[in-house]
């Protein structure tokens, strides 16, 4: 089974915001394969089912991105799964607009979701999606540029480059992280 956790805040405020790609993501995901997400427990939306015959449980937690751990370890506990097992999709100001890439692990940078994740899981050891925002327009103001709107012309490129990241997630699921990073890095 897969724990595929989408980083994001919640609240209509944070909607399409650089921050939540990896909400947009996982309801991307979830509208594929008919998952409800919307069963609130653990402190996040959650649903289960299947991705090209694996088991998957989908969860967006409702901590805001700096607690995301706490509804991942919360997760994890409930299903007894190893942190391995975890995909974490998030945003990353470090991969231009429109991009993806996928690491079997790594440190948590300085992403404060992944930095929670690390925390609370006690391991660096889960699946990464990452989903490009840019960071060009930042000008050192790095909270309200992750908390702000893409322009109408990054809009085109995340809706690609989420789209992406389903598909990358699916391969990753379906043939394993080598056959995911091979494809999509």
């Amino acid at each position: 089974m897969y724990i595929i956790i989408g980083l994001g805040n919640p609240g209509k405020e944070y909607e399409k915001t650089r921050h939540n790609t990896g909400f947009v993501t996982i309801d991307k995901l979830a509208d594929k394969y008919n998952i409800d997400i919307s069963k609130e427990k653990h402190k996040a939306l959650i649903g289960t089912g299947n991705i090209e015959g694996q088991k998957v449980v989908l969860v967006k937690p409702q901590t805001y991105m700096n607690l995301s751990g706490e509804a991942a370890r919360l997760v994890l506990d409930f299903y007894k799964e190893d942190v391995k097992n975890v995909i974490a999709i998030f945003d990353d100001l470090d991969l231009p607009v429109g991009t993806i890439r996928i690491k079997e692990r790594g440190s948590a940078g300085t992403h404060n979701g992944v930095k929670s994740l690390v925390k609370e899981l006690g391991s660096e050891q889960f699946k990464r999606v990452k989903v490009g925002i840019g960071n060009e327009e930042a000008k050192g103001d790095l909270i309200n540029f992750v908390l702000g709107r893409f322009s109408n012309e990054e809009l085109i490129e995340i809706e690609k480059s989420t789209d992406k990241a389903v598909d990358a997630v699916i391969t990753l699921v379906k043939d394993g992280i080598v056959k995911a990073m091979n494809d999509y890095n």
